[in-house]
């Protein structure tokens, strides 16, 4: 089974690229509560789509506005529960699947793999049993893997097996190989791999808490090296993408490349704090995650630093985004800087939240 995108770089015409016309009324998302599945939606309600989301709670994300909200169609629903998929998929025109569970806790593997595994194989059965004519599967570049050298990566990057890849990488892989057996059986889908996503969002929780790390002056930061994009440019890529007429393709979408140790500093200048002063060094790291093991136990409170977040922090590498740039000249990416700017205007002004 293929399990990476073709080794060719696209240029596409006119005749390429559907017309809002082309799709169905209605576009069905998974994940939609989610920090980057509630961008996408924004994106879709701001360009005319009928959305139509899944929701497990009906409490709706603070940092999308709730007009927003009030024009999608709610679902009550789940990707591990198959029927309530094929339901909410009926009579759409396009699927978008960005459901997954993010973690870097050991504890949640269990679930991490069973969401990002099974729930897109679901996702991916259903979308071929209702006839779904386009679809939008939200990997990450953590399912490119990781090695210890590190090193540049594309679209063309090959799985191997290393104690670098993180639990979460490995389940996104296993994820994305259900995609691309899909594509195998007809779907026409395109995969798109994010890079660390940032901007305004709840920053307890996912990627979000760097901002909250650098917030409360932690003083360590990593010289690892990492591909980093703004939320709202991935959402622009997933909904550009639904619209195309490529298939059974995939797409690193990532801005820039950085240092921990930049990011962290560029968060801490925004937010006026001092920038962290102590290189966690792979032996430091190896101390500070059992350390912050051992603390999380006695308070009850996950975490932040753990063996896998350690892993990802430590790795040195680069990701290429000319495949997207190339294929799409009129996209492009906010810089990084401005991302971090407008994202700590906005926690700045929400803090509590």
């Amino acid at each position: 089974m293929n399990n990476t995108a073709p080794n060719h770089q696209l240029q596409l015409s006119s005749q390429q690229i559907f017309q809002q016309s082309d799709l169905s009324t209605k576009v069905f998302i998974t994940g939609g509560t989610g920090f980057l599945g509630a961008y996408i939606i924004k994106e879709l309600v701001q360009k005319n789509y009928a959305v139509r989301a899944f929701r497990r709670s009906h409490k709706l994300p603070f940092f999308v506005s709730p007009e927003i909200f009030s024009r999608v169609e709610w679902v009550d629903g789940d990707i591990l529960d198959v029927a309530s998929l094929e339901e909410a998929m009926a009579g759409t025109g396009a699927v978008v699947h960005a459901a997954a569970k993010v973690s870097l806790h050991s504890h949640e593997k269990d679930v991490m793999f069973k969401t990002n595994i099974e729930g897109t194989a679901n996702v991916m059965n259903a979308a071929i049993a209702q006839g779904i004519p386009r679809l939008v599967h939200v990997s990450s570049i953590a399912a490119l893997g990781r090695t210890s050298e590190g090193g540049h990566v594309d679209e063309t990057k090959k799985w191997q097996k290393s104690r670098s890849n993180t639990n979460y990488a490995i389940s996104k892989h296993y994820g994305e190989m259900e995609a691309w057996r899909a594509i195998g059986e007809g779907l026409r889908a395109v995969i798109v791999s994010p890079g660390t996503i940032l901007g305004y969002g709840d920053w307890h929780t996912s990627s979000c808490a760097i901002f909250k790390t650098v917030y409360d002056e932690v003083p360590w930061y990593t010289n690892g090296i990492n591909g980093f994009v703004d939320v709202e440019d991935v959402a622009r890529a997933v909904v550009m993408l639904m619209e195309s007429n490529v298939s059974g393709e995939k797409f690193i979408i990532s801005a820039e490349n950085s240092s921990f140790r930049q990011l962290f500093n560029f968060i801490a200048d925004e937010f006026g704090k001092r920038h962290p002063l102590r290189e966690a060094t792979p032996f430091l790291a190896s101390v500070a995650w059992r350390w912050e093991k051992i603390k999380s136990m006695f308070s009850g409170r996950p975490s932040v630093l753990t063996r896998e977040s350690a892993k990802v922090a430590l790795a040195k590498t680069y990701f290429d985004n000319s495949k997207i740039l190339k294929a799409f000249p009129g996209f492009s990416f906010t810089p990084l800087r401005k991302t971090v700017q407008k994202a700590c205007s906005l926690y700045t002004a929400h803090a509590g939240k």
